[in-house]
């Protein structure tokens, strides 16, 4: 019987993990576009092996791709890697959806092995201290019109100029070409 394609990336998501040759503890960084599936394949790597996970949207916001990227490494993968646990303040996406507020907070304590999950947490700054590195993919029309059904047409042009400044971020930061495993969402 052939393995279908998630049992595949779990297959060898589980492969890259044990043989990893890091210090102390596994990042996983699944990365790629809005609206490609990031959040539904670290769901599947998080049901599979229990691996927590944090989300890059607790950080991220529209306005920017790099403002908020000093307090993520301070806040969540400098004390991961040190073999502390973390407490962070979440974006306040209900009070300051368009701005960069923060609102409550989440803590997380150490474990073996971690996800990261969402756009721009494999940059080129955080990249070698992961043990694995996925990229997410669909066609952006697909993107798109993903983002508009989670947030509405209201939010159309505000999701159309985001993947245009996004598809940017991601050619000078050269993400995908770093990729470990490339996971194609979009039914092709």
């Amino acid at each position: 019987m052939v393995a279908s394609p998630r049992q595949d990336f779990l297959d060898r998501i589980q492969a890259i993990v044990t043989e990893a040759d890091v210090p102390g503890i596994c990042l996983v960084g699944i990365d790629g576009p809005a609206g490609s599936g990031k959040s539904t394949a670290a769901q599947w790597l998080s049901d599979r092996f229990r691996w927590p996970v944090i989300e890059i949207d607790d950080f991220f916001s529209w306005v920017s791709f790099d403002d908020w990227w000093p307090r993520f490494e301070s806040e969540v993968i400098e004390p991961l890697l040190a073999g502390r646990s973390i407490r962070y303040q979440v974006r306040d996406w209900a009070g300051d959806e368009f701005g960069d507020g923060l609102g409550g907070w989440k803590q997380l304590d150490w474990s073996p092995t971690i996800i990261i999950e969402g756009v721009g947490c494999t940059r080129v700054s955080v990249a070698s201290d992961l043990a694995c590195r996925v990229w997410v993919d669909a066609p952006a029309e697909e993107r798109l019109a993903r983002g508009v059904m989670r947030d509405g047409e209201s939010h159309r042009s505000l999701w159309t100029n985001y993947l245009t400044r996004e598809a940017s971020f991601f050619e000078v930061d050269q993400t995908a070409a770093r990729a470990d495993i490339r996971l194609d969402t979009g039914g092709r």
